[in-house]
């Protein structure tokens, strides 16, 4: 592996880092807002599950108790 002077190293990162596209401020607050939007559904659908094992398990564990 070829070793690479520091001063080439940072130009090339520079060269790099100014290829890149960055985000408009729309474009990141909109990806924000689908994020927690999308994390409140993924929430409310584990609850929902987890709300409906829970009633299928104390129904079955009633059943063989009583």
């Amino acid at each position: 592996m070829a070793r690479t002077n520091p001063v080439q190293f940072a130009q090339q990162t520079r060269a790099e880092i100014a290829k890149v596209v960055w985000p408009t401020r729309r474009e990141v607050v909109l990806t924000t807002v689908m994020i927690f939007i999308l994390a409140a559904v993924a929430a409310l659908f584990f609850s929902l599950v987890d709300l409906g094992i829970r009633s299928g398990l104390q129904a079955v564990l009633e059943g063989l108790a009583g």
